[in-house]
């Protein structure tokens, strides 16, 4: 917990420079009705230091730590095993202590690092070009449909039906204000991602086609049919990535001639953190660089003919005029962007892909298991780490009745569309290489007795 030195002298002086009479004044363009009138219920007014911290400790007690129980959740965040040394390397001083640079030629190491970020992630995709990183996935999904709306005047985006629907939500929020018109649908409880209907769809207002690969009920889907349809009628194709886990086994979206591909990054060297901080990844072809949104890091020379790293393209509210620039939520994620490179590097090319072996063998042992669970069916045949079973009654409760046997079954698809009754019986189920196959007969046998 943080020690709080500011006497109310202190307070009294610091609002007297201002020109305020009260804290409260400085919340005033908060509507009133979202303010509280009193003290939040339930808050005694002080406690000791002492107190608090026993309070909190054993609030936090009453979490469940994701490796102490069979863990299969995912939907967007994932458990990966995070090697040592990757907390040890981004724990260094230099690192640690260091935030984005606003004179980043200073901090050499800093940009350096977020050059090879880059090009990892270049890589990954399949991308021509990323950028320093970004907040997170669900923001990065949505800077992109803006990026889009730039590059092709148009304001119509399509988002399918297999895109997360936290992603769908931040960018519902986003384009209230924006005048961006957002088609959106929910999936179904089928094999195969619908890529017809999304071709069919595409107009000539369509500004771009936002899909998910694997997507949320873990399909993967051949995008170049839909990246030829987008281009026919001058749109984009954006293609989210929320486990980037996977581009170690299957194409990248880049080869299949997506324009952007953004990502959740999490999945690497981050940790799942009760869900932050995330890093969110970014990137498009060459000819699109000038419309990202974010922070480029480039390679040149000094006068003196020594290599340096600079920020060679900058479109942030702080760098340029704030009517100029592309996004004011473009949030470089610098500490866990260098987790991210840590862990990749010592993966490698090789590594990566022996992991993403490993999580598919994994997952395909596992979707064996609970589909002879008398009356589950696997709906999803082919995936990579994720698939969806439906089973013969609602998922949510038989969600919490495991969760109070200590075994975390995985995300209910009712959780995640509460008006689509269609989907309620859905359930996603994420394997990974800290899934024993102990854990996995753990979750049959209790799925079993639930359903029986």
């Amino acid at each position: 917990m943080r020690y709080l030195p500011l006497t109310q002298p202190d307070r009294e002086a610091m609002l007297s420079v201002i020109g305020a009479d009260t804290i409260d004044d400085l919340f005033i363009d908060v509507p009133e009705a979202a303010r509280l009138d009193g003290p939040v219920h339930g808050l005694p007014n002080h406690a000791s230091e002492l107190s608090v911290e026993r309070h909190m400790t054993a609030l936090a007690r009453k979490n469940v730590v994701a490796g102490e129980v069979p863990f299969f959740l995912g939907a967007g965040a994932y458990r990966h095993h995070v090697p040592a040394s990757v907390d040890h390397l981004i724990q260094r001083g230099e690192f640690l202590t260091a935030y984005t640079p606003y004179q980043p030629e200073i901090a050499q190491g800093t940009l350096q690092m977020l050059f090879e970020f880059q090009t990892q992630v270049a890589r990954l995709l399949g991308t021509d070009v990323a950028n320093a990183s970004m907040y997170d996935g669900s923001t990065a999904c949505w800077e992109a449909i803006g990026m889009a709306r730039r590059i092709t005047r148009k304001g119509k985006a399509i988002l399918s039906g297999g895109l997360h629907p936290h992603y769908v939500s931040v960018a519902r929020t986003m384009a209230k204000y924006t005048g961006d018109v957002l088609e959106t649908s929910v999936p179904t409880l089928a094999a195969e991602t619908d890529l017809d209907a999304l071709i069919a769809a595409i107009d000539g207002d369509t500004s771009c086609v936002v899909v998910q690969y694997p997507d949320i009920l873990g399909r993967i889907a051949d995008l170049t049919p839909l990246a030829d349809a987008c281009h026919a009628k001058k749109a984009l194709l954006i293609a989210v990535v929320t486990e980037p886990v996977a581009l170690g086994a299957i194409r990248s979206p880049g080869e299949m001639d997506a324009d952007i591909v953004v990502g959740e990054g999490q999945s690497l060297g981050v940790g799942l953190q009760f869900g932050g901080p995330y890093v969110g990844l970014f990137g498009c072809k060459d000819k699109y660089v000038r419309q990202m949104p974010g922070r480029l890091c480039g390679e040149t020379a000094d006068a003196d003919g020594k290599r340096g790293f600079v920020l060679t393209l900058s479109t942030r509210e702080q760098h340029i005029r704030r009517e100029k620039a592309t996004s004011n939520i473009c949030t470089n994620s610098g500490l866990c962007a260098l987790a991210f490179s840590v862990h990749m590097t010592l993966l490698g090319e090789a590594g990566l892909r022996r992991l993403a072996g490993i999580n598919h063998a994994g997952a395909c042992r596992a979707a064996d298991r609970l589909a002879q669970v008398p009356g589950v069916e696997l709906v999803t045949p082919t995936f990579f780490n994720e698939f969806t079973l439906r089973l013969p009654t609602e998922a949510r409760p038989v969600v919490r009745t495991l969760a109070d046997r200590g075994v975390l079954a995985g995300v209910s698809l009712g959780r995640l569309y509460p008006d689509a009754a269609d989907l309620a019986n859905g359930l996603v189920v994420a394997v990974t290489e800290t899934t024993t196959a102990e854990d996995v007969e753990t979750l049959a046998v209790a799925l079993e007795e639930v359903l029986a």
